[in-house]
């Protein structure tokens, strides 16, 4: 018989039926982990978001018995536990696929072709948004930004970046995943399955930070603000037109090569920021609105 005391919302006589505990090896070695996690923080009800993630590692979403053990473990009611894990969309709530692949759909992306491979990818998996294959291989999501605008369009799978994708390669990346084919991020660390993801953000590294040491975290896109502040030379042909006017500039030299002339400052400021609408455009002048019936 099991004598673990009920969580707190179950004692209180709460009507909702106690959710099946863990089997006891599989309690005990989750245990161990989670003392480890809470220690980490002065309180420990802070330590709810990476034991989330802990119980996730475990059975692949959040089930009830993994928010039993959040509850006891942190001494809080299970109405607590569930309450943040509803709340973040980190955290899944039923069973999904071993690699979740997010295509993100916000503006940037979308307007780039985030939407076209949103929609190939549903059509070629049979699956709409948040559904998984047959297989259990792949759950499908459109995700929101995930700060990678200047690689967009972007594909998530297990929060590894796949760069300027189109739908042609997003389909065949869910095929080498769906096949077990070897697939690496564009840059970051090497692709590992979801529960394996789960247990890093519960934090435990598997050792992979060298990878994302050599493959980079930031590419040239990323880095042309940096250049331009350090006055580097171009990273490459995709920013010569970005920052080689400004070179030339710093230079005094006219940007065109047209004798006479005058060159831009070298560091714009507020004074050369364009003027308001009413006063640069003769088309749209601005003036008092109208009232209704005038």
């Amino acid at each position: 018989m099991n004598a673990t005391p009920a969580p707190k919302d179950v004692q209180l006589g709460m009507p909702q039926l106690p959710a099946p505990d863990y089997p006891a090896d599989v309690k005990a070695r989750l245990a161990a982990d989670a003392r480890e996690v809470i220690a980490r923080y002065p309180d420990s009800r802070s330590a709810l978001l990476p034991l989330l993630h802990l119980v996730q590692a475990e059975e692949g979403h959040v089930t009830r018995t993994g928010v039993r053990f959040c509850a006891e473990q942190l001494d809080l009611t299970t109405a607590e536990v569930t309450a943040v894990s509803t709340f973040y969309s980190m955290y899944r709530r039923g069973p999904s696929g071993d690699y979740q692949v997010g295509v993100c759909t916000n503006t940037l992306c979308a307007v780039m072709g985030g939407d076209a491979i949103f929609e190939e990818l549903k059509e070629h998996l049979g699956v709409d948004n948040g559904g998984t294959t047959e297989d259990g291989a792949i759950t499908l999501e459109h995700i929101e930004c995930n700060a990678a605008c200047d690689f967009a369009p972007v594909v998530m799978v297990n929060w590894e970046f796949f760069d300027n994708q189109t739908p042609r390669s997003a389909r065949q990346l869910v095929d080498d995943l769906r096949a077990g084919r070897t697939v690496e991020p564009t840059r970051g660390a090497p692709l590992c399955s979801f529960k394996e993801t789960a247990r890093i953000l519960a934090g435990f590294p598997d050792g992979r930070s060298g990878a994302v040491e050599a493959t980079g975290g930031a590419g040239p896109a990323s880095l042309v603000g940096l250049r331009l502040a350090r006055g580097e030379a171009p990273a490459g042909p995709a920013t010569d037109h970005v920052i080689a006017p400004r070179a030339a500039a710093s230079a005094g030299e006219p940007p065109s090569g047209h004798p006479g002339e005058q060159a831009p400052p070298a560091h714009p400021s507020s004074h050369d920021a364009p003027q308001q609408t009413s006063a640069s455009d003769d088309a749209f002048p601005a003036g008092p609105t109208a009232k209704e019936g005038e």
